[in-house]
């Protein structure tokens, strides 16, 4: 499995920027040249077998990550080894990744009757029909509360693991914390679900035994996040922002544990029910 790809994450830009100095009585606004470093995101098509299924917009970094994660939360594979090869190209205007998988996921491939998807940024499940959000199955996991004071460590040290995120400040990141609170492994991307399918894919690819320790988000736990981590077999997930009801829904109906909002002040314990 190899990566060839010739976009930057991150562009930098000439921009004015207009700042506030506090006068007398009111606030006078400053205008200076200044340079805006800007998250590159592109179109990723991925190619199952030679057949269009999805066109996401992510961050060109840990694409292979990304391709695994996707396959498998999206349940086109049931494991790595349904994988047989990935391999990453450049296109005109964005990448493409040419999968081949095994007749098991092929058959998956084929069974969809929608067109390809097209995933924007925001957006975990575009293009799916409301009957495959609806009556998705969604598998019980053996739900772990971390201790506070791991929440706490990891919350303390997110920021400097943020790598890619460093003079950009929009990049989202999904870690992954060792019971203790030591963060062991991160991914990065524009998109927070792209973020997420990083890390699960990273996971699938070495191993990671997703049971023991917690994943952390620096986005809203919203759905689509809670049943990625669910189909990865997370125990725990702690997100900085609030979770949607729908998310505490889903990560109550599984048994995973949900941890959301985790701030510096507090946290909220909002799954499993009490």
């Amino acid at each position: 499995m190899a990566e060839d790809i010739p976009f930057p994450v991150a562009l930098s830009y000439e921009a004015e920027r207009i700042s506030w100095q506090q006068g007398d009585d009111i606030a006078i606004s400053v205008r200076e040249c200044s340079t805006l470093m800007a998250a590159e995101e592109v179109p990723l098509a991925l190619v199952y077998n030679g057949i269009d299924y999805a066109v996401m917009m992510i961050t060109p970094h840990d694409v292979d990550d990304f391709v695994a994660g996707f396959s498998f939360t999206e349940n086109v594979i049931s494991s790595f080894v349904d994988l047989r090869h990935i391999k990453i190209t450049a296109q005109p205007d964005g990448l493409r990744a040419d999968v081949r998988v095994n007749a098991d996921a092929l058959r998956k491939v084929l069974a969809r009757t929608r067109r390809p998807i097209a995933g924007r940024t925001g957006c975990g499940i575009c293009g799916a029909d409301m009957e495959s959000i609806t009556n998705r199955n969604v598998c019980g996991v053996s739900g772990q509360e971390p201790d506070a004071s791991a929440i706490h460590k990891a919350l303390e040290n997110l920021r400097s693991h943020q790598v890619l995120n460093k003079g950009i400040g929009m990049l989202h990141a999904a870690a992954w914390c060792l019971p203790n609170g030591h963060i062991v492994h991160v991914r990065e991307d524009v998109g927070r679900h792209n973020a997420l399918d990083k890390l699960i894919g990273y996971g699938l690819r070495n191993q990671v035994d997703f049971t023991q320790g917690f994943c952390f988000l620096t986005s809203r736990c919203s759905y689509e996040m809670a049943a990625k981590a669910i189909a990865a077999g997370m125990s725990a997930v702690v997100s900085l922002s609030a979770p949607t009801a729908l998310a505490v829904r889903t990560a109550r109906a599984a048994g995973l544990v949900l941890i959301s909002p985790a701030r510096s002040t507090g946290m909220y314990v909002v799954s499993p029910a009490p």
